[in-house]
């Protein structure tokens, strides 16, 4: 028992810091009352009237009639996917009031296994951001249709959880549990055994007698619902529903149409980010931005302020945080105001030390000496050249029919569309004036040397080509372009730097970003890499591409378990069988 802090609370002992003179949004009872927070440590000792915490010694702070709220709480976030660094990171989403967040940190176990992961996690202990670790249920994502760097299995994943700062596994895949993989069913069971863990759910299109099974199965939230009607579909079956606004799925305003102006018990959802750019973090914030959405929505205030704090966290049977309260971590936010156009984080507390006053950083991290198995994680077996690219067209054809790929302009969801290709010199050309590109996957772990081939459309590019060694969940690189020379030297160019994005067009670099650990992350500050990622997205968008963060977009395609087609570097992928198919379907003449 912390006697120091029944003192405090008990007024015998001052307070380390005491708040007064503000608006307490009591996420318990809806309430929002005049008053104050008395905070002893880490820990909140009284709510209220907290004058009597007040004594020598004591640091007071007017919150001048503004409202003081719990600390965000982001229940799903890849931080990968703002292409930070954690420490930069950290100091990006802290600065917006977010002071806890719940991650797998899945696509550095993808490179790096649950080693890179662990040495995240290190990494992360030099700031005052408050990580939950939820361990990744399977990687690879798609075991027989792509290759990783790392590999988790049920024993590595039992032992993760027993570390203190696990909440339970993520990304447990629909069609999966339908399968009855045992592997995943091994983990549920792990789960299900172990007191306050969690067993987070990838839903896409769940309803009815299968959304029935994978709630049956323990899964117990699912952050991919697109619709107002998915929200409801899952809270009703008891799994909290996240709300989601990401850089490649704004979808928060019509899932909201589910809450705004009825009378929905709002307590089984939250509001997450999933995948963040960059750009995005740093012009327009983190949680906050969402919360302005929301209440821009009609979102009540305090509906609003509970889904980014006490609903996520009892999401994951976490008791000590999410509340303003007595003997709950001091994790507090003062904010400005209750409506869309006045409502700003004003000043930050994280575990009672203050990290932002005013708008103002009062931290600032080093950059973490890396451990050595987060970099130089790129390896090619075999050498690549303009010929690695090539389709082999049907002997004697000169033209054919082929599957293109086309991602939606809003969201990287795929369809599949059938085109007519000329051949040329033994291969099949791409037709930039049908918007249909060359699109490949390299592997490059040094593992098998594989080169997956398609076509892809929805982006619109006239010349050039992008390469990424992020894609989505191998993160082996993924190349698109007008012709294969310049794919070859974008390939080429990001093994030598050891990982990162660019566009080459005519032979020439254009523009690139390094990412120097696992081929995903840069030690930048979120407002110098927003700086290089949106000089490399308006040149793509001068060559004519029509998609904003057209390599966030690009990720994606290569994500085995997102419909309706894929490219890994196995090959095109039809994922609603999960077959690799010939994206040749036949000679028209």
């Amino acid at each position: 028992m912390d006697k120091e802090l029944l003192a405090v609370a008990g007024g015998s002992k001052p307070a380390d810091v005491v708040i007064s003179n503000g608006r307490i949004v009591n996420v318990y009872t809806g309430e929002i009352y005049d008053g104050g927070v008395a905070i002893s440590g880490q820990t909140i000792a009284a709510v209220g009237d907290v004058d009597y915490c007040v004594g020598e010694g004591t640091k007071t702070i007017d919150a001048e009639g503004a409202f003081i709220t719990p600390g965000f709480i982001d229940g799903h976030i890849h931080p990968e996917s703002s292409d930070l660094a954690i420490r930069p990171f950290a100091e990006a989403v802290l600065k917006h009031g977010t002071t806890s967040i719940m991650t797998d940190l899945h696509e550095v176990g993808v490179v790096s296994g649950l080693e890179g992961i662990e040495a995240v996690i290190e990494e992360n202990q030099a700031t005052d951001l408050n990580l939950y670790f939820v361990v990744p249920s399977h990687v690879p994502f798609s075991p027989a249709l792509e290759t990783s760097g790392g590999s988790f299995n049920p024993s590595i994943i039992r032992e993760a959880l027993k570390r203190p700062d696990a909440v339970g596994i993520s990304e447990c895949v629909g069609p999966y549990v339908l399968a009855d993989l045992p592997d995943l069913l091994e983990s549920l069971d792990d789960v299900a055994g172990m007191k306050g863990m969690t067993a987070q759910g990838h839903l896409v299109d769940m309803k009815g007698a299968d959304l029935n099974k994978c709630a049956a199965a323990g899964i117990s939230t699912c952050h991919e619902a697109l619709s107002a009607d998915e929200i409801m579909d899952r809270a009703r079956v008891g799994v909290h529903a996240m709300l989601r606004e990401s850089s490649a799925a704004r979808t928060l305003a019509q899932q909201l149409e589910c809450i705004v102006g009825k009378d929905i018990d709002t307590s089984m959802m939250s509001i997450v980010t999933d995948d963040l750019h960059c750009c995005d973090l740093n012009e327009t914030g983190h949680l906050d931005h969402h919360l302005k959405l929301a209440l821009s929505c009609g979102l009540p205030f305090v509906k609003a302020i509970q889904m980014v704090t006490i609903n996520a966290a009892r999401a994951f049977e976490l008791t000590d945080i999410g509340a303003l309260a007595p003997g709950k971590r001091a994790d507090i936010n003062i904010v400005s105001g209750d409506t869309a156009d006045d409502f700003g984080v004003v000043s930050v507390w994280s575990r009672g030390k203050q990290i932002v006053d005013h708008g103002k950083m009062l931290v600032h991290y080093e950059t973490a000496q890396h451990d050595p198995c987060l970099l130089n994680t790129m390896t090619l077996l075999n050498p690549i050249t303009p010929d690695s690219f090539k389709i082999a067209a049907p002997e004697g054809a000169t033209r054919v029919k082929a599957t293109c790929m086309d991602t939606l302009p809003w969201i990287p969801i795929t369809q599949p569309r059938e085109v007519e290709l000329a051949c040329v010199d033994g291969y099949v050309a791409c037709d930039v004036d049908q918007d249909v590109l060359y699109i490949a996957q390299v592997e490059r772990y040094g593992k098998n040397g594989n080169v997956g081939k398609a076509f892809m459309g929805g982006f619109h590019m006239t010349s050039g080509a992008i390469a990424s060694s992020v894609g989505h969940d191998n993160h082996n690189i993924i190349v698109m372009g007008t012709n294969f020379e310049d794919m070859s030297i974008a390939v080429n160019h990001l093994v030598e730097i050891g990982g990162g994005q660019c566009l080459v067009d005519g032979g020439e670099i254009v523009e690139c970003v390094e990412y120097p650990l696992c081929g995903l992350l840069s030690d930048l500050s979120c407002e110098e890499l927003a700086a290089k990622k949106g000089a490399l997205n308006a040149a793509c968008a001068e060559r004519g591409c029509i998609i904003s963060i057209p390599f966030m977009f690009l990720s994606f395609i290569c994500l085995a378990a997102l419909p309706a087609c894929a490219i890994t570097d196995h090959g095109f992928i039809n994922v609603l069988t999960l077959q690799i198919e010939d994206p040749i379907k036949g000679v028209v003449e």
